[in-house]
């Protein structure tokens, strides 16, 4: 801690790989400190003073390298960034996932990856010392997850019991906010098309944590069930990053699970719409709903930066 910190690191897992890793107790406090660092970022001007962050990514990026990037510097630390989003340039194709991670461990303080693989964060975690952050990969997007619930709470204060439904895939942005609702207490509705459901592990982690926390989720197919009564409605692209290949086939399977007028009038009123962005408009949902008054994409976007500097201040 700091000394002009307000509120004091969390004691977490060193790494930060799906979000499971945190309790329900340890996940409110960070949404706790993520409003304190947006409300008073000077206090939080020197967590990182003399540390390198090595920023990793195998994926285009705007708002993960923006937000990552400009967070570090503001809490004095610096960057390193690894571009490896050239097939040429892929990790581990030149030197092992593991001989990187022993490498950066003796240059830097800490590893922020958005890849391809899951298992590639996995490896780098296991041979480096320092903190690793998933800053994306294809199962989990914790960093993002964290985000939107911060931005609920902003909204409407504690989460639990909080109805929010997920519209589409259950992809990576699915399988964190699983995690996260079950540590927050929320009641989640997930509406996939049926061979796109999100991973067992995932939903037996959510079963095992809301014991505790009483929360709860709903596997669904009918998005207009899942809509119905919410407070808040969220979407993702159909096609994430390294399923391009499905692109097609996956328009024709989702078309009904787009976010329009027409399914947003099942909500609640003054419902809000969530989406992680870059959303693609007439596919996973309409211009009117993206731009509209009920949206507050662009707060999960801004968001972000201070719920990473709350992860960084915590884990660094």
């Amino acid at each position: 801690m700091t000394a002009n910190s307000l509120v004091a690191p969390i004691s977490l897992s060193n790494d930060l790989l799906t979000g499971a890793e945190w309790s329900p107790s340890h996940t409110r406090d960070l949404l706790q400190l993520s409003a304190d660092i947006k409300a008073r970022p000077g206090r939080y001007s020197s967590t990182l003073s003399g540390k390198f962050i090595a920023l990793i990514f195998e994926k285009p990026s705007l708002r993960t390298r923006v937000t990552f990037d400009v967070g570090i510097q503001s809490m004095g630390g610096n960057v390193v960034f690894l571009d490896h989003t050239q097939a040429q340039a892929s990790l581990g194709a030149r030197e092992s996932i593991a001989d990187v991670a022993r490498n950066l461990d003796r240059w830097v303080q800490g590893i922020v990856a958005r890849v391809y693989k899951q298992k590639v964060l996995e490896e780098m975690a296991a041979h480096a010392e320092m903190p690793v952050v998933n800053a994306l990969s294809d199962k989990f997007h914790p960093c993002q997850a964290l985000a939107d619930y911060f931005t609920l709470t902003e909204k409407f204060g504690d989460v639990r019991g909080f109805q929010l439904t997920y519209v589409g895939d259950g992809n990576n942005v699915c399988h964190s906010l699983i995690h996260l609702a079950a540590r927050l207490g929320v009641y989640l509705r997930v509406a996939t098309p049926k061979d796109y459901a999100p991973l067992p592990e995932v939903i037996a982690d959510f079963k095992r944590v809301a014991r505790e926390t009483k929360a709860k989720l709903e596997l669904m197919n009918d998005p207009r069930e899942a809509v119905a009564g919410a407070q808040a409605v969220y979407t993702d692209a159909w096609t994430s990053m390294g399923f391009e290949a499905e692109e097609k086939i996956r328009e024709t399977v989702f078309r009904p699970y787009q976010v329009n007028a027409e399914l947003m009038a099942l909500a609640a009123p003054n419902a809000l719409f969530m989406h992680c962005l870059p959303a693609h408009r007439s596919l996973e949902v309409t211009p009117e709903i993206l731009d509209g008054p009920q949206s507050v994409v662009l707060d999960q976007s801004e968001n972000r930066m201070y719920v990473q500097k709350a992860i960084l201040h915590t884990l660094f």
